[in-house]
């Protein structure tokens, strides 16, 4: 047959032949890998319909196990057992024994990170940037030893270089500053920006989440996390990142609504090991750092110096979907009240129908979402949901003073989440994220004033504001919704 055929038929006939082998292995690693018979029929018919298409983008976009983080984790305390067994027994008599509502609330958040709640903390709301930044800036100021940094983004604006000249500054004069960032998310910053960094003595490496063959193509993955410890007794997470738009500074956002916590206190010790994980994964290092035993904080704050909190860190790297079980823990242990702010809601099935479920047993579930895109694909996919939870009962907002960014939840009177994770299926599949958990009665309510006046400035929205739509945008709404299982 090949001697009848040209040169360019042979060779186009071989690459089509060679393409269908890559095609049929393509579609097995689907079947048995993929974490739902939803997903592998979905990417199967992609690829036997578009193999030249949905292959490639199967191996970039399709993967959920990011591969090799827990084995480096595991590789570090090895390397390092007498740090880590220090901590451990430095944190052994903070560890809160959960009982009554606070084991009802965290008990399960315990058992799927193998991570404890602590007592005798202080967590400290801050609202939107300019609080938020204002805080980071004054504890990193007073840095005595060293200064851990971890962000998805950083822009070089007049605050990303405010950020950066005060960590060059705080590095001249002796104190040890590291520095981690996400590649992709910080896909602009500068090699100016970076060099200025390390030239000052600053340890900035990029988190590196296509390290190793296994992930070598799988951009899909983020490191969504936002940290920031000073001397391992002030930490900071949330929802900011580094840039001018985070002071509602954009012409395109304007205002922007956001949420950071700032913890004093053992937990801070917590969130210090989720910041060596990431840093030991970027670098096959562990800095060298002053080891402090965690003290309760003063009380002198907000939060009385009595909150509960696990930091809890999650991400695309075990056989549960631990963002997934947190958002899930919530919802299903809300018994009055259910109120989430995230920029993002696109969720599967099983995240939607909880929240309907906990609507219709009487639990007052409120979504507040952006009424401004700042990413067109998961805005429009969310018009897809109003109507099944507008007839649960799940009331929908959305926030029209300016871009909403807050990852906020409080349920009922006592349990709180401030962190980086959104209600969307990446943040609960393929991304690292990290939440403060507060059992608080005093910091619940503090969330819940803040978010009674972010809901002032709100519109509730149903089935309506898709079913009035145009035709055409009612079809790009059910498009966008295909894309849901990876924005």
């Amino acid at each position: 047959m090949f001697e009848q055929m040209s040169e360019k038929a042979v060779v186009g006939t071989l690459i089509f032949l060679g393409w269908e082998i890559l095609a049929i292995g393509t579609i097995v690693n689907i079947v048995m890998k993929a974490r739902s018979a939803t997903s592998a029929w979905g990417w199967s018919m992609a690829v036997l319909a578009l193999p030249f298409l949905a292959v490639p983008l199967y191996w970039i976009l399709g993967r959920y196990q990011f591969r090799g983080y827990l084995e480096r984790l595991r590789e570090a305390r090895d390397n390092h057992e007498e740090a880590y067994r220090e901590h451990i027994t430095a944190m052994t008599p903070h560890y809160a024994l959960l009982e009554g509502d606070e084991a009802r609330y965290g008990g399960v958040l315990e058992k799927l990170t193998e991570r404890r709640f602590t007592r005798g903390n202080e967590v400290c709301l801050l609202i939107d940037g300019g609080m938020t930044f204002d805080a980071i800036f004054e504890a990193i100021e007073a840095a005595k030893s060293y200064v851990l940094v971890q962000f998805f983004i950083v822009h070089d604006d007049d605050l990303g270089n405010r950020f950066r000249d005060l960590l060059e500054r705080k590095s001249r004069e002796g104190v040890g500053v590291y520095f981690v960032y996400d590649e992709i998310g910080s896909h602009k910053i500068s090699k100016r920006y970076l060099r200025s960094l390390r030239e000052a003595g600053v340890e900035v490496y990029p988190f590196h989440s296509t390290q190793g063959p296994s992930n070598r193509f799988q951009i899909n993955f983020r490191n969504h996390r936002k940290i920031v410890i000073v001397d391992g007794r002030v930490g900071f997470v949330g929802g900011h990142n580094v840039g001018d738009e985070y002071l509602g500074k954009s012409k395109r956002f304007g205002y922007w609504r956001d949420t950071h916590v700032r913890l004093e206190g053992p937990c801070v010790q917590s969130l210090q090991m989720v910041f060596l994980g990431d840093y030991y994964w970027a670098t096959r290092q562990v800095p060298e750092l002053e080891r402090r035993l965690p003290k309760p904080a003063s009380g002198d704050g907000c939060g009385g110096g009595h909150a509960v909190v696990l930091t809890l860190p999650t991400g695309p790297v075990g056989p549960i979907e631990g963002g997934t079980i947190f958002f899930l823990n919530a919802i299903t242990r809300a018994r009055t009240r259910l109120w989430i702010a995230t920029p993002y809601f696109v969720t599967d099935e099983s995240v939607r129908s909880a929240l309907q479920m906990a609507a219709l047993r009487g639990v007052d579930v409120r979504i507040m979402i952006p009424g401004k895109p700042d990413k067109w694909v998961p805005w429009l996919a969310t018009f897809s949901f109003l109507g099944e939870m507008e007839a649960a009962g799940v009331r929908i907002f959305r926030y029209e003073k300016g871009f909403l960014h807050q990852k906020v939840l409080v349920v009922d009177d006592y349990f709180s989440g401030v962190g980086t994770a959104n209600l969307d299926n990446r943040s609960m599949r393929l991304n690292f994220e990290v939440t403060a958990v507060v059992l608080c009665e005093d910091f619940a309510k503090q969330v819940e004033s803040m978010l009674e006046v972010d809901f002032a400035h709100c519109r509730e929205v149903g089935a309506a504001d898709y079913t009035s739509r145009p035709w055409w945008f009612r079809l790009g709404v059910r498009v966008a919704r295909l894309f849901s299982p990876i924005l």
